[in-house]
């Protein structure tokens, strides 16, 4: 669901090559190297820290960017290439391949990636270790355009007007195993699934995949491409300000003044840690998204306000767009979603109640636990990096008319509400 305000943030297991026990106690190992007692007493051992950005899966950021000298020369090839007509959402995954968020994938998933991904939730390397990956990165294509493809090993993708997005090459075609694709990402085929409805149910029966050559870098022109900042570019904004950490927030409607209290009590909680500067990446989602979210052009606008108000400093908050479309698939989704931060340098994430779920499609509950992305994320494998911060339980006190930490000794004190209805009271 969309509503964040009850953050439940576990921290992460240990034991990728034991048993997945989660853990539920404040235990660090933090990616400077400064050694001291926790000044909280929920905190048993000592914590250390480490400055500088955390590294990318696999070590290294892709760019699948052609080089401007070459551009030309690609064009001339894709010239005489078959052709794949690329839908919306298959820009927006080129966007996502393109700049690195889901290094050190180099291109739509061949075969061997696509079921590590669906069975495994992860992705091995040729050294033997794992980055985690649990959303297939897949391009589908019909029984006419595998046939056009013959026996080339390239093919050209253009966009919906025929522009020239990107050239795929070595491909490899395989069946697109649709029921099971859905069932293992959603845990369930019920019909209603939006992503599934717009994106899988009349996609072709084929996928292709293969590495990316991209023409260039993608852009909407829709007056929002300065806050599409690339993994690069906010690594490069991040060392400018001197952040010794990153603490990203993912949303995908506007922000309301229990996201703003989460985000600001953070930042003073990683100052207590010993961090000297750390740095908030307000992340909104700006790929596809179902139609009664809030356009990513009002919430853009309402984010702007937000630090223009001073509800966050502008000064320690970096906001951008995360160009990944939306899968709404719970547990799933959401370590696709942290997993890509880290490739952004953040080293924190926040996780709140039901991060990246929606409501039953037939049936009128949840179709996620609301509480079962935070426990996932705090042992999925691919994710021992990425620290998970302790939740608090933010509520409206109505004896102080605004959004405070929920305290248990004044339950009837405060209004468990909608993050629709948060969205209108004052912090």
């Amino acid at each position: 669901m969309s509503s964040t305000i009850f953050i439940q943030t576990p921290f992460q297991s240990k034991s990728l090559n034991k048993s997945l026990n989660t853990h539920f106690v404040p235990s660090f190992k933090l990616p400077v190297s400064l050694s001291f007692k926790p000044r909280t007493a929920a905190f048993s051992k000592r914590v250390h820290i480490r400055a500088g950005l955390i590294e990318p899966d696999g070590g290294k950021l892709v760019d699948l960017h052609v080089s401007e000298p070459e551009r030309e020369l690609k064009k001339r090839e894709a010239a005489s290439l078959p052709k794949v007509k690329l839908t919306p959402i298959d820009v927006q995954w080129v966007h996502v391949l393109s700049e690195g968020w889901a290094s050190p994938l180099t291109g739509f998933m061949r075969e061997s990636e696509f079921l590590q991904t669906l069975h495994f939730n992860s992705l091995r390397l040729d050294d033997g270790s794992f980055v985690n990956m649990s959303v297939p990165i897949v391009l589908a294509i019909d029984d006419l355009q595998k046939a056009s493809i013959g026996e080339s090993d390239r093919v050209a993708l253009l966009d919906s007007d025929d522009k020239l997005i990107a050239i795929l090459t070595d491909i490899e075609i395989y069946k697109h195993p649709k029921e099971e694709r859905i069932a293992r990402t959603w845990g369930t085929t019920a019909p209603g699934l939006p992503y599934v409805e717009e994106t899988i149910t009349n996609a072709g029966n084929w996928l292709i995949g293969g590495d990316l050559e991209v023409i260039a870098p993608i852009k909407y022109n829709d007056g929002l491409d300065r806050f599409r900042l690339s993994p690069v570019e906010l690594r490069k904004e991040f060392e400018r300000r001197n952040a010794d950490a990153v603490f990203a927030f993912q949303l995908r409607n506007p922000v309301h003044n229990g996201h703003a209290l989460l985000m600001t009590d953070t930042r003073r909680r990683l100052l207590e840690m010993g961090y000297k500067n750390p740095i908030l990446l307000l992340h909104p989602l700006g790929g596809y998204t179902k139609a009664d979210d809030v356009p990513l052009s009002w919430r853009m606008k309402q984010h702007e306000k937000v630090l223009e108000d001073g509800v966050l400093d502008p000064e320690t908050t970096v906001v951008s767009i995360f160009p990944s479309p939306m899968h709404y698939a719970g547990p799933t989704e959401v370590q696709w979603h942290a997993k890509a931060r880290i490739n952004a340098g953040a080293n924190f994430y926040i996780v709140g109640r039901d991060p990246a779920g929606m409501g039953h499609p037939v049936d009128k509950r949840d179709l996620y636990d609301a509480d079962h992305g935070k426990k996932v994320l705090s042992m999925a494998p691919g994710l021992e990096r990425l620290n998970i911060l302790p939740f608090r339980v933010a509520a409206y006190d109505k004896t102080q008319g605004k959004m405070a930490f929920f305290d248990p000794s004044r339950a009837q004190d405060f209004l468990f509400i909608s993050g629709t209805k948060v969205s209108f009271l004052t912090i």
